[in-house]
């Protein structure tokens, strides 16, 4: 690619309420991502790719044809439309799609694939070799112009307005366990020429049981250019209290590059989902904006209509779903976390 930067020849990287080409999914099949759970996550996993597969293409990365077989009789147990489901031979050690899959850069009809370095959160569940160079082969099976960085970035690290504006968090960028020789001024230069954006905007630490180190896209999304929806815990005693509080005055005092303030929509939080004692990342900020819907994870709790509610007041465009994520939350994230879109 020469030496000019993405941002230096024209691409960035769509807002992920653009229009899609596809969703890219890791099938999951590590079972120590969901230990004595894995076979309960099939179900709600298939319904997200079947809610999906109504307004685009899903392209799914399997290990072999078992896999691609398993995968399929499962779909059809939802009814699944397959004119839209595709698998491709990308071996994988997990399912996080979202941190290791391809970031899709766009410039007039052009696409591009970002290869950002994936060390599964700071080296924390290793092996992730097959992880890390799956951007790269997707890039090679369609033949599109590939970046790399030499950095690690993972995609749910990172929320975009599609305007220029990136939001992301201090806790996970400038955690020691990613990329210590960089200073957050650095980093921000990378995001800047290899995302296409020109502002960074930063909030403080996640929510509690987040192992990522406080990815943003458990806590605050972008829905349109200047509004963001971010979780508020309403209960002072909740762990994760202090923390999102911090992060909504952080939000209060933000502007954006023309000068506005943030549109700011409070989103509650479920109530502490706790399984074998540990406290699960459940959050109604990790949901999916698909072409046809947004997917949102429910936790069979009394907020989750409020959530639903909230997110289709500010999609009135598309069907709000909700899906059933206890088990899968046990794996640690839930849609937004396995998915990661393409634009068209």
């Amino acid at each position: 690619m020469g030496n000019l930067k993405p941002k230096e020849q024209g691409y960035r990287f769509p807002a992920e309420w653009e229009k899609h080409e596809a969703t890219w999914l890791s099938w999951p099949h590590k079972e120590e991502s969901w230990p004595g759970k894995i076979e309960m996550i099939y179900k709600p996993y298939c319904e997200f790719i079947k809610a999906v597969a109504q307004g685009e293409k899903v392209r799914i990365n399997v290990v072999d044809e078992a896999m691609k077989a398993f995968a399929t009789a499962e779909l059809k147990k939802v009814n699944a439309d397959f004119t839209n489901i595709e698998f491709y031979f990308h071996p994988t050690n997990d399912a996080w799609c979202r941190d290791h899959g391809p970031a899709f850069l766009v410039k007039d009809n052009q696409k591009a694939v970002v290869d950002w370095g994936y060390n599964a959160w700071g080296g924390k569940y290793p092996p992730f070799d097959l992880d890390d160079v799956v951007p790269t082969k997707i890039a090679n099976h369609f033949d599109l112009p590939l970046f790399l960085p030499q950095i690690v970035m993972e995609g749910g690290s990172v929320e975009f307005n599609g305007a220029g504006t990136i939001l992301t968090t201090t806790a996970c960028l400038l955690n020691e366990n990613r990329n210590p020789h960089l200073s957050k001024n650095e980093i921000e230069g990378y995001l800047k020429d290899y995302y296409g954006a020109e502002q960074i905007l930063w909030l403080g630490d996640g929510i509690v049981g987040d192992d990522t180190d406080g990815h943003i896209d458990d806590i605050t999304r972008f829905v349109n250019e200047d509004t963001v929806l971010t979780v508020v815990e309403e209960n002072p005693d909740d762990e994760n209290y202090l923390i999102l509080q911090e992060n909504l005055e952080m939000l209060k005092k933000m502007t954006l590059l023309d000068g506005r303030k943030l549109n700011i929509i409070q989103l509650p939080m479920p109530s502490a989902v706790i399984y074998e004692e540990t406290r699960l990342p459940a959050s109604y900020a990790n949901f999916y904006i698909a072409n046809a819907a947004v997917i949102v994870p429910t936790f069979r709790d009394k907020n989750d209509e409020k959530a639903l509610a909230i997110i289709q007041s500010v999609f009135p465009d598309r069907a709000v779903i909700g899906i059933d994520s206890v088990d899968i939350i046990w794996g640690l994230g839930s849609f937004h976390c396995l998915s990661q879109q393409e634009p068209a």
